[in-house]
Protein backbone atom coordinates (compact mmCIF):
# COMPACT_ATOMS: atom_id res chain seq x y z
CA UNK A 1 0.00 0.00 0.00
CA UNK A 2 1.53 3.37 -0.95
CA UNK A 3 1.96 6.52 1.71
CA UNK A 4 -1.08 8.40 -1.01
CA UNK A 5 -3.72 5.59 0.16
CA UNK A 6 -2.41 5.36 3.86
CA UNK A 7 -1.53 9.36 4.57
CA UNK A 8 -3.47 11.33 2.67
CA UNK A 9 -4.15 11.73 -1.38
CA UNK A 10 -1.40 11.80 -4.06
CA UNK A 11 -1.65 15.37 -4.49
CA UNK A 12 1.38 17.56 -4.37
CA UNK A 13 2.78 17.31 -0.74
CA UNK A 14 1.66 14.37 1.45
CA UNK A 15 3.28 15.88 4.23
CA UNK A 16 0.59 18.46 4.27
CA UNK A 17 -1.94 16.19 4.59
CA UNK A 18 -2.69 15.22 7.86
CA UNK A 19 -1.07 12.27 9.99
CA UNK A 20 -2.88 8.92 10.39
CA UNK A 21 -3.23 8.40 14.14
CA UNK A 22 -1.53 4.33 13.21
CA UNK A 23 1.65 7.16 11.57
CA UNK A 24 2.19 8.92 14.59
CA UNK A 25 1.82 5.82 16.89
CA UNK A 26 4.13 3.85 15.04
CA UNK A 27 6.41 7.20 15.29
CA UNK A 28 6.41 7.72 18.59
CA UNK A 29 7.40 3.62 19.23
CA UNK A 30 10.57 4.68 17.51
CA UNK A 31 11.42 6.92 21.16
CA UNK A 32 10.15 3.99 23.34
CA UNK A 33 14.04 2.58 23.01
CA UNK A 34 16.01 4.82 23.16
CA UNK A 35 14.03 6.45 26.60
CA UNK A 36 13.78 3.49 28.51
CA UNK A 37 17.99 2.78 28.01
CA UNK A 38 18.55 6.66 28.91
CA UNK A 39 15.80 6.34 31.82
CA UNK A 40 17.88 3.48 33.09
CA UNK A 41 20.87 5.06 32.65
CA UNK A 42 19.64 8.64 33.95
CA UNK A 43 18.45 7.08 37.46
CA UNK A 44 20.71 4.08 37.80
CA UNK A 45 23.88 4.29 36.55
CA UNK A 46 25.76 5.86 38.92
CA UNK A 47 24.20 4.24 41.54
CA UNK A 48 24.96 0.93 40.09
CA UNK A 49 28.90 2.25 39.90
CA UNK A 50 29.25 3.65 43.33
CA UNK A 51 26.82 0.95 44.89
CA UNK A 52 27.48 -2.52 42.79
CA UNK A 53 30.18 -2.07 40.87
CA UNK A 54 32.08 -0.36 43.70
CA UNK A 55 33.51 2.47 42.16
CA UNK A 56 34.47 5.98 43.57
CA UNK A 57 31.64 8.33 42.85
CA UNK A 58 34.24 10.77 40.64
CA UNK A 59 35.35 7.99 38.71
CA UNK A 60 32.26 6.87 38.31
CA UNK A 61 30.88 10.08 36.56
CA UNK A 62 34.00 10.16 34.66
CA UNK A 63 33.26 7.35 32.97
CA UNK A 64 30.66 8.86 30.00
CA UNK A 65 31.92 12.50 30.06
CA UNK A 66 35.51 10.50 28.12
CA UNK A 67 32.92 9.33 25.32
CA UNK A 68 31.70 12.40 24.58
CA UNK A 69 34.96 13.59 22.72
CA UNK A 70 34.05 11.20 20.68
CA UNK A 71 30.55 12.37 20.30
CA UNK A 72 31.79 15.37 19.57
CA UNK A 73 32.56 14.16 16.14
CA UNK A 74 30.34 11.00 16.41
CA UNK A 75 26.56 12.93 17.00
CA UNK A 76 27.17 15.65 13.99
CA UNK A 77 29.25 13.19 11.34
CA UNK A 78 26.07 10.71 11.98
CA UNK A 79 23.62 13.57 11.08
CA UNK A 80 25.63 14.12 7.85
CA UNK A 81 25.86 10.51 6.80
CA UNK A 82 22.34 10.43 7.36
CA UNK A 83 21.26 13.27 5.08
CA UNK A 84 23.51 11.22 2.33
CA UNK A 85 22.06 7.86 2.51
CA UNK A 86 20.48 6.56 -0.43
CA UNK A 87 17.69 3.98 -0.03
CA UNK A 88 14.87 3.28 -2.50
CA UNK A 89 13.59 0.62 -0.01
CA UNK A 90 13.98 2.33 3.39
CA UNK A 91 14.85 6.00 2.43
CA UNK A 92 17.31 8.04 4.35
CA UNK A 93 16.31 7.55 7.77
CA UNK A 94 15.25 4.37 8.04
CA UNK A 95 18.10 1.89 7.40
CA UNK A 96 20.13 3.49 10.45
CA UNK A 97 16.96 2.05 12.77
CA UNK A 98 16.71 -1.04 11.17
CA UNK A 99 20.73 -2.46 11.25
CA UNK A 100 20.97 -0.24 14.16
CA UNK A 101 18.60 -1.86 16.45
CA UNK A 102 19.61 -5.05 17.94
CA UNK A 103 24.02 -3.84 18.26
CA UNK A 104 22.60 -0.82 20.36
CA UNK A 105 20.30 -3.49 22.47
CA UNK A 106 23.40 -5.59 22.89
CA UNK A 107 26.23 -2.85 24.06
CA UNK A 108 23.65 -1.30 26.33
CA UNK A 109 22.85 -4.52 28.22
CA UNK A 110 26.60 -4.92 28.84
CA UNK A 111 26.88 -1.74 30.75
CA UNK A 112 25.36 -3.82 33.41
CA UNK A 113 27.92 -6.47 33.93
CA UNK A 114 30.34 -6.25 36.81
CA UNK A 115 33.38 -8.46 35.39
CA UNK A 116 36.30 -9.63 38.31
CA UNK A 117 38.55 -6.82 37.66
CA UNK A 118 40.05 -4.28 39.35
CA UNK A 119 38.52 -1.06 40.09
CA UNK A 120 40.82 0.47 37.52
CA UNK A 121 40.00 -2.57 34.79
CA UNK A 122 35.79 -2.00 35.65
CA UNK A 123 36.82 1.69 35.20
CA UNK A 124 37.97 1.21 31.21
CA UNK A 125 35.51 -1.79 31.03
CA UNK A 126 32.66 0.67 31.00
CA UNK A 127 34.60 3.63 29.09
CA UNK A 128 35.15 1.26 26.07
CA UNK A 129 31.40 -0.14 26.23
CA UNK A 130 29.96 3.51 27.25
CA UNK A 131 31.54 4.93 23.95
CA UNK A 132 30.18 1.90 21.64
CA UNK A 133 27.03 1.93 23.39
CA UNK A 134 26.77 5.60 22.84
CA UNK A 135 27.87 5.08 18.82
CA UNK A 136 24.56 3.15 18.30
CA UNK A 137 22.49 4.96 20.54
CA UNK A 138 23.49 7.73 17.88
CA UNK A 139 22.88 5.18 14.99
CA UNK A 140 19.20 4.48 16.06
CA UNK A 141 18.33 7.86 17.83
CA UNK A 142 19.51 10.94 15.59
CA UNK A 143 18.23 9.72 12.09
CA UNK A 144 14.58 9.27 14.09
CA UNK A 145 14.61 12.27 15.59
CA UNK A 146 15.50 14.24 12.25
CA UNK A 147 12.50 12.02 10.85
CA UNK A 148 10.50 14.65 12.33
CA UNK A 149 9.89 17.37 9.59
CA UNK A 150 9.72 14.63 6.84
CA UNK A 151 6.81 13.14 8.19
CA UNK A 152 4.61 16.37 8.52
CA UNK A 153 5.49 20.34 7.53
CA UNK A 154 2.46 21.30 9.66
CA UNK A 155 3.42 23.85 12.68
CA UNK A 156 0.50 22.39 15.03
CA UNK A 157 1.05 18.59 13.31
CA UNK A 158 4.47 18.79 14.30
CA UNK A 159 3.54 19.58 17.98
CA UNK A 160 1.01 16.63 18.04
CA UNK A 161 3.27 13.97 16.46
CA UNK A 162 5.96 15.20 18.99
CA UNK A 163 3.42 14.55 21.65
CA UNK A 164 3.20 10.49 20.97
CA UNK A 165 6.82 10.89 20.29
CA UNK A 166 7.12 11.84 23.86
CA UNK A 167 4.19 9.91 25.43
CA UNK A 168 6.00 6.92 24.17
CA UNK A 169 9.24 8.39 25.67
CA UNK A 170 7.43 9.12 28.82
CA UNK A 171 5.76 6.27 28.98
CA UNK A 172 9.10 4.32 28.21
CA UNK A 173 10.57 5.53 30.91
CA UNK A 174 7.69 5.04 33.35
CA UNK A 175 7.49 1.59 31.90
CA UNK A 176 11.18 1.11 32.79
CA UNK A 177 10.88 2.52 36.88
CA UNK A 178 7.86 0.47 37.54
CA UNK A 179 10.12 -3.14 35.71
CA UNK A 180 12.83 -2.13 38.14
CA UNK A 181 10.12 -1.84 40.88
CA UNK A 182 9.22 -5.44 39.98
CA UNK A 183 12.80 -6.80 39.74
CA UNK A 184 14.06 -4.97 42.76
CA UNK A 185 11.41 -7.09 44.92
CA UNK A 186 12.00 -10.20 43.47
CA UNK A 187 15.36 -10.19 43.58
CA UNK A 188 17.48 -9.55 46.54
CA UNK A 189 21.08 -9.70 44.61
CA UNK A 190 21.93 -6.21 43.33
CA UNK A 191 24.00 -7.14 40.73
CA UNK A 192 21.33 -9.30 39.23
CA UNK A 193 18.84 -7.05 39.79
CA UNK A 194 19.88 -4.67 37.52
CA UNK A 195 21.63 -7.35 34.77
CA UNK A 196 18.04 -8.92 34.63
CA UNK A 197 16.43 -5.05 34.18
CA UNK A 198 18.86 -4.58 31.29
CA UNK A 199 17.54 -7.83 29.30
CA UNK A 200 13.75 -7.31 29.64
CA UNK A 201 14.82 -3.41 28.66
CA UNK A 202 17.11 -4.37 26.25
CA UNK A 203 14.42 -6.68 24.13
CA UNK A 204 11.68 -3.91 24.74
CA UNK A 205 13.60 -1.40 23.13
CA UNK A 206 14.44 -3.02 19.98
CA UNK A 207 11.18 -4.45 19.45
CA UNK A 208 10.16 -0.43 19.72
CA UNK A 209 12.63 0.58 16.86
CA UNK A 210 11.45 -1.98 14.37
CA UNK A 211 7.98 -0.91 14.87
CA UNK A 212 8.82 1.94 14.16
CA UNK A 213 10.40 1.40 10.74
CA UNK A 214 7.85 -0.45 9.22
CA UNK A 215 5.16 1.98 10.67
CA UNK A 216 6.34 5.03 8.95
CA UNK A 217 8.14 3.70 6.00
CA UNK A 218 5.18 4.28 3.77
CA UNK A 219 5.05 7.92 4.79
CA UNK A 220 8.81 8.50 4.39
CA UNK A 221 9.01 7.28 1.20
CA UNK A 222 6.36 9.30 0.13
CA UNK A 223 8.51 12.28 1.15
CA UNK A 224 11.63 10.95 -0.28
CA UNK A 225 9.88 10.79 -3.72
CA UNK A 226 8.49 14.63 -3.75
CA UNK A 227 12.27 15.23 -2.52
CA UNK A 228 14.10 13.05 -5.55
CA UNK A 229 11.44 14.78 -7.76
CA UNK A 230 13.37 18.20 -6.91
CA UNK A 231 16.22 19.51 -8.03
CA UNK A 232 18.74 19.89 -5.96
CA UNK A 233 21.31 22.98 -5.39
CA UNK A 234 24.92 21.70 -5.18
CA UNK A 235 26.41 20.27 -2.04
CA UNK A 236 27.82 22.06 0.98
CA UNK A 237 30.74 20.36 1.84
CA UNK A 238 29.98 19.38 5.85
CA UNK A 239 32.31 21.92 7.58
CA UNK A 240 30.79 24.49 5.72
CA UNK A 241 27.72 23.04 6.80
CA UNK A 242 28.56 23.02 10.52
CA UNK A 243 29.52 26.76 9.74
CA UNK A 244 25.86 27.30 8.55
CA UNK A 245 24.50 25.30 11.64
CA UNK A 246 26.46 28.13 13.87
CA UNK A 247 25.15 31.04 12.07
CA UNK A 248 21.57 30.39 12.01
CA UNK A 249 20.74 32.77 15.24
CA UNK A 250 17.46 30.98 16.12
CA UNK A 251 19.22 27.42 15.92
CA UNK A 252 21.76 29.08 18.97
CA UNK A 253 18.48 29.54 20.92
CA UNK A 254 16.89 26.48 20.65
CA UNK A 255 20.22 24.26 21.54
CA UNK A 256 20.80 26.49 24.91
CA UNK A 257 17.39 26.15 25.80
CA UNK A 258 17.55 22.25 25.32
CA UNK A 259 20.99 22.25 27.44
CA UNK A 260 19.27 23.94 30.34
CA UNK A 261 16.41 22.07 30.17
CA UNK A 262 18.24 18.56 29.66
CA UNK A 263 20.84 19.12 32.23
CA UNK A 264 18.25 20.21 35.06
CA UNK A 265 16.55 16.78 34.15
CA UNK A 266 19.89 15.27 34.57
CA UNK A 267 21.10 16.34 37.43
CA UNK A 268 18.03 16.07 39.26
CA UNK A 269 17.32 12.91 38.04
CA UNK A 270 20.69 10.90 38.95
CA UNK A 271 20.46 12.43 42.47
CA UNK A 272 16.76 11.32 43.34
CA UNK A 273 18.05 7.69 43.92
CA UNK A 274 20.49 9.39 46.51
CA UNK A 275 17.99 11.98 47.85
CA UNK A 276 15.29 9.26 48.90
CA UNK A 277 18.04 6.95 50.47
CA UNK A 278 20.29 9.26 52.47
CA UNK A 279 18.16 12.27 52.67
CA UNK A 280 15.03 11.16 53.15
CA UNK A 281 15.84 7.75 54.69
CA UNK A 282 13.83 5.51 52.62
CA UNK A 283 14.74 2.47 51.73
CA UNK A 284 15.80 1.66 47.49
CA UNK A 285 12.45 -0.13 46.66
CA UNK A 286 10.80 3.22 47.38
CA UNK A 287 12.92 5.22 44.74
CA UNK A 288 11.18 3.90 41.54
CA UNK A 289 7.89 5.08 43.14
CA UNK A 290 8.89 8.50 43.62
CA UNK A 291 10.39 8.78 39.87
CA UNK A 292 7.23 7.46 38.57
CA UNK A 293 5.10 10.09 40.18
CA UNK A 294 7.48 12.03 38.31
CA UNK A 295 7.07 11.08 34.89
CA UNK A 296 3.74 9.90 35.59
CA UNK A 297 2.78 13.44 36.17
CA UNK A 298 5.01 14.44 32.85
CA UNK A 299 3.01 11.79 30.82
CA UNK A 300 -0.39 13.21 31.99
CA UNK A 301 0.62 16.68 31.21
CA UNK A 302 2.09 15.75 27.64
CA UNK A 303 -1.21 15.93 26.03
CA UNK A 304 -2.36 19.71 27.85
CA UNK A 305 0.77 21.11 26.91
CA UNK A 306 0.55 20.41 23.40
CA UNK A 307 -2.91 21.58 23.05
CA UNK A 308 -2.27 25.01 25.40
CA UNK A 309 0.19 25.90 23.28
CA UNK A 310 -1.96 26.03 19.93
CA UNK A 311 -3.29 29.08 21.95
CA UNK A 312 -0.94 30.73 23.96
CA UNK A 313 2.11 29.43 22.08
CA UNK A 314 5.64 27.26 23.05
CA UNK A 315 7.03 30.69 24.53
CA UNK A 316 3.68 30.50 27.23
CA UNK A 317 3.81 27.20 28.07
CA UNK A 318 7.68 26.53 28.47
CA UNK A 319 7.29 29.63 31.25
CA UNK A 320 4.80 27.75 32.77
CA UNK A 321 6.20 24.73 33.34
CA UNK A 322 9.28 25.87 34.01
CA UNK A 323 8.21 28.04 37.25
CA UNK A 324 6.46 25.17 39.12
CA UNK A 325 9.77 22.65 38.58
CA UNK A 326 11.57 25.66 40.02
CA UNK A 327 9.46 26.13 42.98
CA UNK A 328 9.84 22.47 43.13
CA UNK A 329 13.56 22.15 43.06
CA UNK A 330 13.49 24.67 46.32
CA UNK A 331 10.66 22.69 47.95
CA UNK A 332 13.20 19.68 47.67
CA UNK A 333 15.95 21.46 49.40
CA UNK A 334 14.35 22.61 52.44
CA UNK A 335 12.64 18.73 52.62
CA UNK A 336 13.28 16.70 55.99
CA UNK A 337 12.76 12.76 56.80
CA UNK A 338 9.32 12.56 57.78
CA UNK A 339 7.81 14.83 54.90
CA UNK A 340 6.70 12.08 52.89
CA UNK A 341 3.38 13.70 51.49
CA UNK A 342 5.53 17.12 50.62
CA UNK A 343 8.37 14.63 48.60
CA UNK A 344 5.58 13.45 46.58
CA UNK A 345 3.88 16.95 46.10
CA UNK A 346 7.37 18.46 44.77
CA UNK A 347 7.84 15.22 42.85
CA UNK A 348 4.12 16.48 40.91
CA UNK A 349 5.10 19.45 40.04
CA UNK A 350 8.68 18.73 39.16
CA UNK A 351 6.70 16.65 36.47
CA UNK A 352 4.72 19.84 35.01
CA UNK A 353 8.41 20.99 33.89
CA UNK A 354 9.71 18.23 32.69
CA UNK A 355 7.35 17.31 30.16
CA UNK A 356 7.64 21.05 29.05
CA UNK A 357 11.29 20.37 28.42
CA UNK A 358 10.66 17.38 26.65
CA UNK A 359 8.01 18.99 24.48
CA UNK A 360 9.06 22.36 23.48
CA UNK A 361 12.78 22.64 22.74
CA UNK A 362 12.10 19.71 19.83
CA UNK A 363 9.05 21.06 18.53
CA UNK A 364 11.07 24.04 17.94
CA UNK A 365 13.56 22.26 15.83
CA UNK A 366 11.44 21.75 12.80
CA UNK A 367 11.03 25.39 11.84
CA UNK A 368 14.67 26.01 12.64
CA UNK A 369 15.32 23.40 9.58
CA UNK A 370 13.07 25.61 7.46
CA UNK A 371 14.57 28.59 7.70
CA UNK A 372 17.54 27.21 7.09
CA UNK A 373 16.26 25.65 3.79
CA UNK A 374 14.86 28.85 3.16
CA UNK A 375 18.33 30.81 3.81
CA UNK A 376 20.80 27.87 1.95
CA UNK A 377 18.34 25.76 -0.43
CA UNK A 378 18.97 22.15 1.17
CA UNK A 379 17.42 20.49 3.85
CA UNK A 380 19.93 19.32 6.33
CA UNK A 381 17.44 17.22 9.05
CA UNK A 382 20.56 14.91 9.96
CA UNK A 383 23.06 18.09 10.67
CA UNK A 384 20.45 19.99 13.24
CA UNK A 385 19.43 16.65 14.87
CA UNK A 386 22.91 15.40 15.19
CA UNK A 387 23.76 18.71 17.14
CA UNK A 388 20.39 18.00 19.82
CA UNK A 389 21.45 14.52 20.05
CA UNK A 390 24.79 15.13 21.32
CA UNK A 391 23.30 18.29 23.65
CA UNK A 392 21.25 15.37 24.81
CA UNK A 393 24.11 12.99 25.30
CA UNK A 394 26.51 15.17 26.58
CA UNK A 395 23.86 16.79 29.03
CA UNK A 396 23.36 12.77 30.29
CA UNK A 397 27.40 12.69 30.77
CA UNK A 398 27.59 16.01 31.89
CA UNK A 399 24.95 15.95 34.54
CA UNK A 400 26.21 12.73 36.39
CA UNK A 401 29.89 13.24 35.90
CA UNK A 402 28.77 16.97 38.25
CA UNK A 403 26.98 14.90 40.51
CA UNK A 404 29.60 11.71 40.93
CA UNK A 405 32.48 14.40 41.52
CA UNK A 406 30.23 16.42 43.90
CA UNK A 407 29.59 13.77 45.47
CA UNK A 408 33.44 12.48 46.44
CA UNK A 409 34.60 15.87 46.96
CA UNK A 410 32.03 16.02 49.60
CA UNK A 411 32.99 12.97 51.18
CA UNK A 412 30.72 10.61 49.87
CA UNK A 413 31.37 6.83 50.30
CA UNK A 414 30.92 4.55 48.30
CA UNK A 415 30.28 0.51 48.45
CA UNK A 416 32.41 -2.28 48.41
CA UNK A 417 31.70 -4.90 45.48
CA UNK A 418 29.63 -7.33 46.64
CA UNK A 419 28.37 -5.64 49.92
CA UNK A 420 24.84 -5.98 51.28
CA UNK A 421 24.34 -2.78 53.24
CA UNK A 422 24.88 0.61 52.20
CA UNK A 423 27.52 2.57 54.02
CA UNK A 424 26.51 5.71 56.30
CA UNK A 425 27.34 9.07 54.45
CA UNK A 426 28.83 11.88 56.33
CA UNK A 427 27.13 15.16 56.70
CA UNK A 428 29.14 17.10 53.99
CA UNK A 429 27.95 14.43 51.37
CA UNK A 430 24.10 14.85 52.29
CA UNK A 431 24.49 18.74 52.10
CA UNK A 432 25.88 17.79 48.56
CA UNK A 433 23.24 15.54 47.57
CA UNK A 434 20.86 18.43 48.93
CA UNK A 435 22.84 20.84 46.40
CA UNK A 436 21.93 18.80 43.99
CA UNK A 437 19.03 18.41 43.93
CA UNK A 438 17.48 22.01 44.24
CA UNK A 439 20.28 25.05 43.61
CA UNK A 440 21.73 23.24 40.70
CA UNK A 441 18.65 22.44 38.55
CA UNK A 442 17.62 25.97 39.51
CA UNK A 443 19.96 27.73 37.82
CA UNK A 444 20.46 25.64 34.97
CA UNK A 445 16.32 26.38 34.36
CA UNK A 446 16.41 30.15 34.96
CA UNK A 447 18.96 30.42 32.18
CA UNK A 448 16.72 28.27 29.95
CA UNK A 449 13.70 30.76 30.56
CA UNK A 450 16.01 33.39 30.07
CA UNK A 451 17.05 32.18 26.31
CA UNK A 452 13.41 31.21 25.65
CA UNK A 453 12.31 34.88 26.20
CA UNK A 454 14.20 36.01 23.50
CA UNK A 455 13.56 33.03 21.01
CA UNK A 456 12.58 35.12 17.69
CA UNK A 457 10.42 32.17 15.49
CA UNK A 458 7.05 32.94 16.70
CA UNK A 459 3.71 30.93 14.39
CA UNK A 460 3.12 34.08 12.18
CA UNK A 461 7.12 34.07 11.56
CA UNK A 462 6.81 29.78 10.57
CA UNK A 463 3.88 30.63 8.30
CA UNK A 464 5.55 33.37 6.36
CA UNK A 465 8.72 31.25 6.21
CA UNK A 466 6.26 27.72 4.69
CA UNK A 467 4.48 30.40 2.06
CA UNK A 468 7.97 31.54 1.05
CA UNK A 469 9.40 27.96 0.37
CA UNK A 470 5.97 26.88 -0.97
CA UNK A 471 6.39 29.66 -3.81
CA UNK A 472 9.98 28.42 -4.57
CA UNK A 473 8.85 25.17 -5.27
CA UNK A 474 5.96 26.49 -7.48
CA UNK A 475 8.55 27.70 -9.54
CA UNK A 476 10.99 25.14 -10.15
Amino acid sequence: MNDSAADGSAGDTPQTEKLQFKTKLAYGAGDLGPAITANISIFFLLVFFTNVAGIPAGLAGSVLIIGKIWDAINDPFVGFLTDKTKSRRWGRRLPWLLYGAIPFGVFFFLQWIVPPFSVWGLFWYYVAIGVVSQVFYTVVNLPYTAMTPELTQDYDERTSLNSFRFTFSIGGSILSLILSKIVFSLISDRSQQYLVLAAVCTVISVLGLYWCVYGTRDRVLAFEAKRIQLEEPPSIPFIEQLKIVFTNRPFLFVIGIYLCSWLGVQITASIIPYFVVYCMRLQEADVPTVMIAVQGTALVMLFFWSNLSKKVGKKVVYFLGMSLWIIAAAGLYFLQPGQIGLMYLMAVMAGFGVSTAYLVPWSMIPDVIELDELQTGQRREGVFYGFMVLLQKFGLAFGLFLVGNALQAYGFKEAVAGQTGLPTQPESALLAIRLAVGPLPTICLIAGLFLTYFYPITREMHAEIMLKLKQRQEKI
